[in-house]
């Protein structure tokens, strides 16, 4: 369960350096297509697969619920659509000379009825959303602080403010999963008045 913390911290990291690298890239004024372009958004890339395998190791250590249920497969659909926005921006910045021909292939893409709604509109919400909702669920059951979901919901808005943001968000996301990320690194974890659970359980 050591990989599943390390993997849950992958998501605020990498988001982190994104923003960062974007942010660098930006100031010359020719930010993609190019090396910071690609770097930037495999980094991130990264830090959504692994993701998924901290969240899957975070099911099946919380009760079953049908709150829980419901906050990781609205987690995972973000994950997923997040993911193919990304993998589009590289192709993007692979196929194309400039950032007109970028704009030229994504809206290709964008203009298959039901993507953009999908894709980029919808879909990538859905991962702040389960994520403030599982992180709520765990202060609900003492795992957290309440100052864990309050700082997914500050990350997540400061990325409607401000893309230049993100590194700030990132960081907000890093503060508020630590604490869960190494709950799931431990191989046994004491509950209150209860027994230990084994095997990445958490205390509820």
């Amino acid at each position: 369960m050591k990989f599943a913390g390390a993997s849950l911290l992958a998501l605020p990291v990498c988001f982190t350096a994104y923003g960062v690298i974007r942010f660098v890239g930006r100031l010359d004024g020719r930010y993609g297509p190019g090396l910071d372009w690609q770097a930037a958004h495999l980094v991130n890339l990264v830090g959504l697969l692994l993701f998924v395998l901290a969240l899957l190791a975070l099911r099946r250590a919380m009760p079953r619920t049908t709150a829980r249920e419901v906050a990781v497969v609205a987690t995972l659909l973000g994950v997923a659509t997040t993911v193919v926005q990304f993998v589009v921006d590289v192709l993007a910045g692979l196929v194309a000379a400039d950032r007109a021909g970028m704009t030229e292939f994504t809206r290709a893409f964008t203009g298959v009825p039901g993507v953009r709604p999908v894709f980029y509109v919808v879909g990538p919400p859905l991962l702040y959303v389960g994520l403030l909702a599982l992180t709520v669920l765990l202060v609900r059951a003492g795992t957290l602080a309440w100052w864990s979901p309050a700082l997914v919901l500050v990350g997540s808005g400061l990325t409607i403010v401000s893309l230049d943001l993100i590194p700030v968000a990132g960081l907000c996301l890093l503060a508020a999963l630590t604490p869960l990320g190494r709950l799931l690194g431990r191989t046994e974890v004491p509950v209150r008045g209860a027994h230990a659970r084994r095997v990445g359980g958490l205390p509820y």
